[in-house]
């Protein structure tokens, strides 16, 4: 297990295309990030292109960033119809266990997702439909975002492994009230975490940017004020983390990934400097960008942070 945590902001904040390795055009190993349990690969495939891989140590999604593809398990074959890009909706995606062999094939390309964590149960493969997958819109006014929860702790069983994604409306904050997961104890977790971004460009075809925030406390001090961009990750060892800020004109994605030593479960702690700014959701309501196409979805209450 590694015996440091990533603290530079070089370490923290990986820019595209700076982890390009092999068949992956984003790679984030245990090892890479300097941590020991989540992991994030993303492999870009051509038309009728195709890639075996092995999962080792790690159980995995397969989750379709932009395109379509069939995996091949065993004697087994699924394909996942994904979707053009994050910002056309959820996706279907499959949970593939440790100690597996798979060959992603994709007819008309694509990129996917594979977040992955260290197991030690060997989970059974299988397939989750995007309609299956539980849909919230959470906060109010700027501080809207919709969370899609593929692989949520009580929402769809793995052992350590933890993912969803977050659509941030262009110029509202995500991730935020700010807040950690970095301690065992009774209302929180202690969970490693990656933020991997994307962003929707401009109505020309320009190339939008968002920031996001990472900090520490006196005890553990860290600490990033980072732009980002399409394919850029951004790596929590712990602290505060939040905001994450789409400016005005460019919606934000993110992809997180997480897993830890403990239960699975996702317990956060809110920054107490800024908690009080949930109760002024209240009588807010939700940016209508994301209500207007809310059939299906939820809104949560305000305790959540995501």
């Amino acid at each position: 297990m590694p015996n440091r945590e990533p603290g530079t902001a070089r370490e923290l904040h990986r820019r595209a295309r700076s982890l390009a390795k092999g068949p992956w055009s984003l790679e984030i190993t245990q090892a890479e990030a300097c941590w020991s349990w989540a992991s994030l690969r993303v492999l870009t495939l051509d038309v009728d292109a195709s890639q075996t891989f092995s999962t080792g140590e790690e159980e995995m999604l397969v989750l379709p960033l932009a395109g379509s593809c069939v995996l091949s398990y065993g004697k087994d074959r699924q394909a996942l119809d994904g979707r053009p890009s994050v910002f056309d909706g959820p996706t279907d995606f499959a949970y593939v266990p440790p100690g597996s062999t798979v060959t992603v094939t994709s007819e008309g390309g694509g990129r996917f997702a594979l977040p992955g964590a260290r197991a030690s149960r060997r989970l059974p493969f299988r397939y989750q439909g995007a309609l299956c997958t539980p849909v919230e819109l959470r906060g109010a006014g700027s501080c809207s975002r919709q969370v899609v929860n593929y692989c949520m702790p009580g929402l769809f069983e793995a052992d350590r492994l933890i993912a969803c994604e977050v659509l941030t409306p262009a110029g509202n904050w995500s991730s935020y009230p700010p807040h950690k997961h970095d301690e065992r104890r009774p209302d929180e977790t202690e969970l490693e975490e990656i933020y991997y971004f994307e962003l929707a460009e401009g109505p020309s075809g320009e190339h939008g940017f968002a920031y996001q925030r990472l900090y520490g406390t006196p005890e553990r001090p860290i600490e990033l004020l980072a732009e980002v961009r399409s394919g850029d990750v951004v790596l929590i060892p712990h602290g505060y983390h939040g905001p994450s800020m789409a400016p005005p004109g460019y919606d934000l994605y993110y992809l997180n990934v997480m897993a830890g030593p403990g239960e699975r479960a996702w317990l956060v702690t809110d920054d107490p400097d800024h908690s009080w700014v949930r109760a002024t959701w209240v009588d807010q309501p939700v940016d209508p960008r994301l209500a207007a196409t809310g059939a299906g979805k939820t809104k949560t209450e305000s305790a959540s942070t995501r």
